[in-house]
Formats: structure tokens, C-alpha cells, sequence
């Protein structure tokens, strides 16, 4: 994490593990829902490196437990989901600024400050709005663990240490949103 706050960059996941340590340094209880992703999920992000993505991407997709989340607002209260830390109370969830594309130079982190990422909604992409469901990439929901090292330690990186280092330049290209 000192390197991706170093650097000003790093992938969704390392920005994400970033946001879990500030909001546990803050006494706001963190935990991480493991996802199985189909690797084509990636293609339209990665289409000269195809190849190299995995047939399935081990995601850690964090929730934030927060006291008074009302079950009316939020099915899964106490926790709050990553993709709805930046939605306000009763607002739709494709919010303003369209849905997420997962094309161009845009993450799925910094896809979450504008709009929803639904992991549970079941719809293709892409929709015929240009927005991307990725729901439809999901092959596995592994349940909920206390850390993401919990869950990397239980079910594996997808990428080797190697295959990370050599991603790293691609993944973590953008500074924007730390």
C-alpha cells in the first residue's frame, strides 16, 4: 500500500485495499466479498494483452460495516458495499454520468464515484446503453472474509508475483483518484 501512496497509482484492487486500511484506521470495520470473474470481463480493458489475462480473476470486492445502515436503504446493512459508498440515500443506481463501460481508460474504481457497479444484477455487457452490468462475468461468489488475505490465502492471487510485476505498469497506469 506505501507504494501505491508513493507512486499516486496502482490497480482497482491495490486502490481499493488502500480505501479498507484508511477506513479501518478510522474504526470503520472492513471485510471483503470474494468474487470469481470470468477474465473476458477484461478483454475490452486489455485488448492487446488478452492473452495474458486469466480464464478467472480472484476479486476483492470490499464492504464497509456502518452503524444505522437502515435494511430499507440497503439489503445488505449493517455492510455497505464498495460500489454504493458514493450513492445518496434512494438515488438509482445507474447514478448520473451513465454506467460503467469497461472501455477506455476508466477503472472500476473510479467508475464507483459516478455511478453503480452491480456485481449481483445478472445483465451482459454491454448494454444497449453503452453502461457495463458485470454480473454476467461472474462465475463464483466465494461469501464474505474478514480481509483480503484471508481470502487470497484461501483461494490464491490470480496472478503469480511475476505476471503482478510485469501487469503493474498496465494496471496502475492511472493516477486519478486516490
Amino acid at each position: 500500500m506505501s507504494q501505491v501512496l508513493r507512486l499516486g497509482r496502482g490497480s482497482c484492487s491495490q486502490r481499493m485495499a488502500v480505501l479498507e486500511a484508511v477506513a479501518r484506521a478510522w474504526g470503520v470495520p472492513s471485510r471483503v466479498r470474494g468474487l470469481v470473474v470470468d477474465g473476458a470481463f477484461w478483454y475490452p480493458r486489455f485488448p492487446r494483452l488478452r492473452r495474458l489475462v486469466p480464464a478467472q480473476v480472484v476479486l476483492a470486492w470490499p464492504e464497509f460495516h456502518l452503524d444505522g445502515l437502515s435494511e430499507a436503504d440497503h439489503a445488505g446493512a449493517p455492510w455497505l458495499a464498495v460500489s454504493e459508498l458514493f450513492a445518496g440515500a434512494g438515488e438509482p443506481r445507474g447514478r448520473a454520468g451513465g454506467g460503467f463501460t469497461n472501455a477506455g481508460p476508466e477503472t472500476l474504481f473510479e467508475a464507483l464515484s459516478r455511478t453503480s457497479v452491480d456485481w449481483d444484477r445478472g445483465t451482459a455487457c454491454p448494454a444497449s446503453d453503452g453502461s457495463c452490468e458485470p454480473s454476467a462475468y461472474l462465475l463464483t461468489d466465494l461469501g464474505h472474509f474478514d480481509s483480503r488475505d484471508e481470502l487470497f490465502a484461501r483461494h490464491g492471487q490470480t496472478l503469480c508475483g511475476p505476471a503482478r510485476f510485469l501487469a503493474e505498469p498496465v494496471l496502475g497506469r492511472r493516477a486519478a483518484g486516490l
